[in-house]
């Protein structure tokens, strides 16, 4: 897992904010609190938050759901795939926790420049925590990805606390337990 090491600078921290608040939107909505912008030359030009509970598709995270935006708009604007791809190799992603298997692997397929993020995700990170998707080697399976710099830990603090206020109010639409938990003596 890449760490910020220092890099913290006041753009970086200004889009995370940016970040932290389509969070704390998802936090209202009662999803899980993961918000991310996209920037082109400085420029948020997409965001994102959890929509998974409210579409009832467990793909609609915030990344997905801010590349799904542009996607659209550039399909609109009838830009080729090779436009598309030139423009998101200038594109850097800010988001609150480390990017799941599913997305960091679309961003690599995408050709995302850079990705920062606030906390870890020790249980589905794809950029370091559990895989690196980030990276790519010589292998047939890596044919189509690009890897991408990958920097952590940029406002962390603040983006834990969301998910321990999420998890402390108790998530109203995680699914109910199949079978009786065991209490502990």
């Amino acid at each position: 897992m890449a760490s910020s090491g220092g890099e913290e600078t006041p753009e970086i921290l200004a889009f995370m904010k940016l970040a932290l608040e389509q969070a704390k939107i998802a936090f209202e909505s009662l999803e899980v609190p993961v918000g991310c912008v996209i920037v082109m030359d400085g420029k948020v030009i997409s965001h994102g938050r959890n929509r998974t509970n409210e579409t009832r598709n467990a793909t609609r995270h915030a990344e997905m759901e801010a590349i799904d935006v542009l996607l659209n708009e550039w399909k609109e604007k009838k830009h080729t795939k090779h436009q598309v791809a030139d423009m998101f190799s200038k594109c850097y992603l800010y988001v609150t926790c480390e990017p799941c298997i599913m997305c960091a692997s679309a961003l690599s397929f995408l050709g995302i420049k850079e990705v920062f993020y606030g906390c870890a995700n020790d249980k589905f990170g794809g950029c370091g925590s559990i895989l690196s998707l980030h990276t790519t080697t010589t292998t047939t399976s890596d044919i189509g990805r690009k890897s991408y710099k990958c920097t952590g830990g940029i406002m962390g603090e603040e983006a834990v606390n969301l998910f321990r206020n999420f998890y402390e109010l108790g998530n109203p639409n995680a699914p109910k337990p199949h079978r009786q938990l065991v209490q502990q003596p």
